[in-house]
């Protein structure tokens, strides 16, 4: 079953609509495709529920469409119950010891400068607050983890940590056995492939094995804000019996 649940469209920070969206999953064999729009972003919740109900209705028997969120958790929200098929929790920003949120994938630029202006230039620091951000959001109401090491998104291309360090595999750690205390699944997102910045997934294969080693299950996501990007790289990490189905997992 070819599926993805993490889409943006122009509810948020996408550049394509609700149904070209939905006209692509079908030309490239979707069987189901889950919207998950910015709940920071969001200008008119009522609209985007009504449109993406609306869209699943009208293309019923040739395309499932779910209604997701993808929850920003440093910034507030809520959930009612029904609202939403599921929701994705997700960490853009990292609160600094003095309040002020820091971007963590807007550009190069905002990173350093909130690293340097929120953490006094200790990238450690901010990649460690970043992870014990994601471990301490794992008890709010969402069903997906998403992209649970953001904070490397840059790193290749624009190197301020590394990867290699023990004190990065012991957050990795830490994270791992939190999420697998959770229950929640994890997506493995290919957005940074499609937007050049990553040749790989998140999480990063290290970051994977240290999942599936707790028995944590995984979704398959593009994180597409346009309809080419609907399907990326999904030939290299599509599989697994470690992969669920959210439909089926949700009843």
């Amino acid at each position: 079953m070819k599926s993805n649940y993490h889409t943006h469209t122009t509810f948020c920070d996408g550049r394509d609509p609700p149904e070209a969206m939905a006209e692509a999953a079908v030309e490239r064999g979707f069987d189901v495709l889950g919207f998950s729009s910015h709940s920071d972003m969001l200008r008119d919740p009522a609209a985007y529920r009504a449109a993406i109900r609306d869209l699943a209705e009208a293309n019923r028997g040739r395309l499932r469409i779910m209604l997701g969120l993808e929850a920003e958790l440093a910034k507030p929200w809520s959930r009612v119950a029904g609202e939403y098929d599921y929701v994705i929790g997700s960490c853009h920003f990292v609160a600094a010891p003095d309040g002020a949120l820091v971007p963590v994938d807007h550009s190069p630029r905002l990173l350093a400068e909130g690293i340097r202006s929120g953490f006094g230039g200790d990238a450690v620091s901010f990649v460690r607050a970043y992870f014990a951000a994601v471990r301490s959001t794992l008890s709010a109401d969402f069903e997906i983890v998403g992209h649970p090491d953001l904070v490397r998104k840059f790193n290749a291309k624009h190197p301020f940590f590394d990867e290699a360090a023990s004190w990065y595999r012991g957050e990795l750690e830490a994270t791992a056995d939190a999420i697998a205390a959770s229950g929640k699944l994890v997506e493995v997102n290919t957005g940074a492939i499609s937007r050049g910045w990553l040749d790989d997934a998140y999480p990063s294969p290290e970051f994977r094995a240290m999942l599936r080693e707790r028995g944590v299950r995984f979704v398959l996501s593009s994180d597409a804000h346009s309809a080419d990007a609907l399907d990326c790289a999904f030939e290299r990490f599509g599989g697994g019996e470690d992969y669920v189905s959210l439909q089926e997992d949700l009843g």
